[in-house]
């Protein structure tokens, strides 16, 4: 039976370890550049020095320049669509093919089971599927840890390059949850495959579902898988942002902060009775004539704080260890759907 599946299965394979190969060869030319500009803007010793905002600047700027964005963003991009692709072409077509072909007759008349038929053509798949995301995330995690290390440092408000592990494009193409993803997209195109026992229909089913749960889960469950910490301060007169004025006094205040790495989850500015501050606006904020600091000064005079709820960056393998559970949870409910349908009822 093993034998079967792997010549079943080997097209699939071969195209993955070639799709591998080629990614691999592409991280292994460009990441010595890569390092190299890292250690060439002297961002391992920037903290000593106090100069990791402009040093990373500078490294972002290069990376930039160099081409290296888009790849990152290309192989970002791979890492996150590969496990929809092998639910949709692995996982789907498993089962759905063998009922359409009406081969699963001649498999049960033979002297195994059901449950071993089934048994062995998840676990097969299912350990190439995680094998495949585990080897991609590696190489490309490899690849852009200069990327990391940067986004990771003290670089403060000007020098901050804007993201963070936590952003939802990088987080699910960093780690270990892309293994969860493969697993879960797999057994998702199977079960729905056995459901719906037509492989055109099970494929599209599989992408709708997959897609629907990778965009809930970024909004509605990871955010709370744990709880968020807070940091209270008197508002820094130098860190706000920016402000709008609108009618009878209206104000609305927004404030940068100095978390690197961290994932915000909210940023309010409050009035010393710990209300949001809506106004009223100082008269140098809406004055045509008066400049930016003296707004930012009268500002400063309110007694204001500035609230932030955050997921710090050291928790981020904690939401990746939790997030991969999930999806591997899920991946071996959907495995047992599919072993009670094969056991209860035939195609």
């Amino acid at each position: 039976m093993t034998w079967l599946t792997w010549r079943q299965f080997r097209a699939q394979a071969i195209v993955a370890a070639a799709a591998l190969a080629v990614v691999a060869a592409a991280l292994a030319v460009t990441g010595p550049h890569l390092a190299h500009l890292f250690d060439s803007n002297g961002l391992a010793s920037c903290q000593a020095r106090g100069t990791c905002g402009n040093d990373v600047t500078a490294f972002m700027d290069q990376f930039k320049a160099a081409g290296d964005a888009v790849l990152f963003w290309l192989t970002a991009g791979l890492v996150f669509l590969a496990p929809a692709l092998i639910g949709i072409f692995w996982g789907a077509p498993l089962i759905a093919r063998e009922i359409e072909a009406g081969t699963f007759r001649l498999a049960w008349n033979q002297s195994i089971t059901r449950l071993r038929w089934l048994a062995v053509k998840l676990g097969l798949v299912g350990l190439a599927s995680m094998a495949v995301a585990a080897l991609l995330t590696l190489m490309v995690t490899w690849w852009a840890s200069p990327i990391d290390r940067a986004i990771a440092l003290p670089a403060g408000r000007n020098g901050a390059p804007g993201f963070n592990q936590f952003a939802p494009a990088l987080f699910v193409a960093h780690g270990i949850v892309p293994i969860g993803y493969a697993a879960f997209a797999l057994a998702l195109g199977i079960t729905a495959g056995l459901v719906l026992r037509r492989t055109v229909p099970a494929m599209a089913v599989t992408l709708l579902l997959f897609a629907a749960v990778q965009i809930a889960v970024p909004l509605w469950v990871r955010p709370h898988l744990l709880p968020p910490r807070h940091a209270v301060t008197v508002l820094n007169p130098a860190s706000i942002d920016g402000w709008t004025a609108g009618a009878n006094g209206y104000m609305n205040v927004t404030a940068a902060t100095d978390l690197p790495g961290a994932w915000l989850l909210s940023n309010q500015v409050l009035t010393p009775a710990g209300h949001t501050f809506t106004g009223p606006a100082p008269a140098a904020c809406v004055s045509n004539s008066a400049p930016v600091s003296a707004c930012s000064a009268a500002l400063g005079r309110l007694g204001l704080r500035q609230q932030v709820a955050y997921q710090p960056a050291s928790r981020f393998w904690a939401f990746q260890w939790l997030e991969t559970g999930i999806y591997l949870a899920l991946a071996g409910a959907l495995g047992g759907c599919c072993a009670l349908l094969i056991r209860r009822r035939a195609p």
